[in-house]
């Protein structure tokens, strides 16, 4: 049964209960503060596609499956589910109602607003400044190619996408300040991902050493940001996201942003236009590390289609291979890994009676790896996404930007980034994992490598 009934008034009594998982609730607290990725998982596969966990009193409910996460957020937003949840909650305190946050008619306007900026032309022109920091970067490890010395990937890629979101969506160049804003960054989403899975943890206003730092990590960025917009203001130049939010009045209303509102966007693409993308750079970058015949493949596509040169926009077409690499890894590694939302009302999911104010957390980690979708799902294969493979998997079954009309606005912004990043890296060097690394995962909002990706680099 699907969701075709959401139209019609719910009556509990005619639908199932959601099966509850038998744990206490302090037992899944430590579940989930453990490892949240292998919890759902594990949950759904004992106890079916859509469970009930235990959570202090909170009607809090899981799943794994593509098709309700499509009727949630493709059929379901927003008359049925919003997203005033504990996780967005706290992110509100970090980017306010920027895109991500916002819902309702304000989203609406903001998302109008910020169209235009995304327009695939517009970020076309960004190609050139995308493969210009990436020549940068490449040139700054010589150093440590000729050394031998490891060098952590994972922060190489959050400051070279932080320069690339500076330079084309803020006309700023932030690179003397990477590594301290890639520090606030990491503060600020451990800080997120804590207080959300840790209901017993202590109030934000106490001073504890945690949120010392939170405090101190977030006046870090909103000094950077707001420095940002001051200086616009003050110049009135700049041909980019940020200037088009300025200056741009809603279609229908004729009004403009606010400079709380221009924060707000400012810092949601501070943060989502770099730590997104950098994030899968460095599980693709591990992935072709651990996969010589993968790696062996995507260079000699390299080499036909570009013989060494730095890749254009017109060449990310003929890349067939290396675009399959990199959404078998968003597949494997979304960089999202768990999308959260709450029920405005009784509603009916597959079945299933969701009481109003429910909390639906949706694993896409585990719908990328759910076996009746994906053959083999564990395994890195990047030609599962071979047209005439693909074909036979539904669409919403792999969902790395999200679903529905909250999909990321920045999709085509960040796939265009990874592909020139990728071809001009897997081109200038050769990777790999430094010797016996721990890999175990990050998830605080995205899906961070916990102890970094530390790589030797050599010479192609």
């Amino acid at each position: 049964m699907t969701t075709q009934a959401l139209t019609a008034p719910v009556r509990p009594e005619s639908l199932q209960q959601i099966p509850v998982v038998p744990i206490s609730s302090v037992g899944f607290a430590k579940d989930m503060a453990g490892d949240p990725l292998t919890t759902v998982t594990r949950y759904c596969q004992e106890h079916g596609e859509l469970v009930r966990a235990p959570a202090f009193g909170k009607f809090l409910v899981f799943s794994r499956h593509p098709d309700h996460m499509r009727d949630v957020l493709v059929r379901g937003t927003p008359r049925f589910y919003g997203k005033d949840t504990r996780g967005y909650g706290m992110m509100r305190k970090v980017v306010g109602l920027g895109l991500v946050t916002s819902e309702g008619d304000f989203w609406k306007r903001q998302r109008r607003i910020a169209n235009p900026a995304f327009h695939r032309k517009r970020i076309e022109g960004w190609a050139d400044m995308m493969t210009t920091a990436t020549e940068d970067r490449l040139a700054s490890w010589a150093g440590t190619i000729a050394s031998g010395d490891p060098i952590d990937i994972q922060a190489e890629m959050m400051a070279l996408t932080l320069r690339i979101v500076g330079e084309t969506l803020l006309s700023v160049d932030v690179t003397g300040e990477a590594a301290e804003v890639g520090e606030a960054v990491g503060v600020v989403l451990g800080q997120v991902g804590y207080r959300t899975r840790t209901p017993w943890s202590m109030p934000e206003w106490v001073p504890t050493p945690r949120n010392l730092r939170f405090k101190r990590a977030l006046e870090t960025l909103d000094r950077v940001v707001l420095g940002i917009i001051e200086e616009r203001r003050a110049s009135g130049d700049g041909d980019d996201l940020l200037g088009m939010l300025m200056g741009m009045q809603d279609e229908e209303t004729g009004e403009r942003m606010t400079d709380l509102q221009l924060r707000d966007e400012a810092m949601t693409m501070f943060l989502a236009g770099h730590e997104t993308t950098a994030t899968n750079l460095t599980w693709t970058l591990y992935a072709i590390s651990q996969h010589p015949e993968v790696e062996r493949r995507l260079r000699a596509e390299l080499d036909e289609v570009l013989g060494g040169r730095t890749p254009t926009v017109m060449d990310l077409g003929k890349l067939e291979y290396l675009d399959r690499v990199l959404k078998e890894s968003l597949r494997l590694y979304p960089p999202v890994p768990m999308v959260a939302r709450n029920a405005l009302e009784d509603t009916e999911l597959a079945g299933y009676h969701v009481p109003k104010d429910a909390y639906l957390i949706l694993s896409t980690w585990s719908a990328h790896r759910h076996p009746d979708f994906w053959e083999n799902p564990e395994a890195f294969d990047p030609d599962r996404f071979l047209p005439e493979r693909i074909e036979s998997v539904p669409r919403h079954a792999f969902m790395p930007f999200s679903l529905g009309q909250r999909k990321c606005i920045g999709d085509r912004f960040a796939t265009m980034e990874a592909k020139l990043l990728l071809a001009m890296m897997v081109q200038g060097v050769r990777m790999a994992l430094k010797d016996n690394h721990p890999i175990e995962f990050d998830a605080n909002v995205t899906l961070r490598s916990k102890h970094g990706m530390p790589m030797v680099l050599r010479t192609p």
